[in-house]
């Protein structure tokens, strides 16, 4: 509901408003049923009223695949752009606008085949947005092609008898970019978790990059069926600058105390392993931010136009 109220002073308008999740609903999402998208979109729009963000001043991005759908549902500013490139614009928008709240969504192959050099060169920039991986280990939106994350053996479309190859770490391969300065895992089927790691990754002041683990019911349901029957496959890292959720310590009872300052002992624990690590395995906000470092004069919204407009002269033909 939006409320309006004349300041004391008579000089302006108060903005009162109060945004229920209701007031972030966009289209209906059209995801086949069980699509673990569909949790991940509850948690962003729980994110953005508990934080009582002003759709007018949020921004999702998205490129192309199942994911990139995200900003047709969510009734904020969007952009749904090409296959691999949201976080050129992304990193477009919070240059010119950084006072913007900036969401990117990507599939494991719009960000890492397509758009890994944008990803590494996002990672190095570090401007401050929130990175979403919905890695369902599969070309989900293309009919189930071999992905970058896909596990070696497991058969897909292009690839009947099984991938030929061991699956891109994300996790590991955002560590080892310079500068970055936020690095997390999640998973959709663990709602509070979620929840927590997105709430964790808007509060970081740089490029939050969070994989989520997700199912999809269609091509991969395999792929995590055992570790959503068994929590004893999960290890969850805990600490007091991390995530730690103690209603969850009765089913999740594998934990390791972590510290996200740790870079080597990170990328130790985002190695491969019999069991799925979920929580901040890095976090340092010490490290400059892009839009910091090349920030832009400020314009009013008539000098934007005016040189909107002579750069597309330069092209006129």
């Amino acid at each position: 509901m939006t409320h309006y109220g004349c300041s004391l002073l008579g000089c302006g308008v108060i903005d009162e408003r109060h945004f229920d999740m209701d007031d972030y609903q966009g289209a209906i999402a059209r995801w086949c049923p069980g699509c673990g998208d569909h949790s991940i979109l509850t948690a962003v729009q729980r994110l953005l009223e508990e934080e009582q963000l002003k759709p007018e001043e949020t921004v999702l991005v998205s490129g192309i695949g199942c994911s990139s759908r995200f900003p047709h549902y969510v009734k904020t500013y969007g952009f749904h752009g090409l296959h691999g490139r949201a976080l050129p614009v992304a990193i477009g928008i919070k240059l010119e606008r950084p006072e913007l709240h900036v969401f990117v969504t990507m599939g494991d192959g719009d960000c890492c085949s397509i758009g890994a050099g944008h990803w590494i060169h996002a990672t190095r920039y570090n401007a401050d947005m929130v990175a979403m991986l919905l890695d369902n280990n599969m070309y989900g939106l293309t009919k189930g092609q071999t992905s970058p994350t896909t596990p070696l053996r497991f058969p897909s479309n292009t690839q009947p008898h099984g991938s030929y190859l061991r699956p891109l770490n994300p996790l590991t391969a955002t560590l080892g970019v310079t500068n970055a300065s936020f690095v997390a895992q999640t998973a959709e089927w663990i709602p509070q978790h979620l929840f927590e790691t997105l709430k964790a990754a808007y509060h970081h002041k740089g490029f939050a990059f969070i994989r989520i683990l997700q199912r999809c019911p269609v091509y991969t349901s395999k792929i995590y069926e055992d570790a959503v029957r068994s929590p004893d496959l999960i290890e969850m890292l805990i600490h007091d600058d991390g995530i730690h959720i103690p209603d969850l310590d009765q089913i999740y009872k594998n934990q390791v105390i972590h510290d996200p300052s740790n870079l080597n002992e990170a990328y130790r624990l985002a190695q491969d392993s019999d069991r799925m690590r979920i929580g901040i395995f890095y976090r340092n906000e010490g490290l400059p931010r892009y839009e910091e470092v090349r920030r832009l004069p400020a314009r009013t919204a008539e000098e934007r136009v005016k040189l909107l407009n002579e750069e597309l002269d330069r092209y006129a033909v």
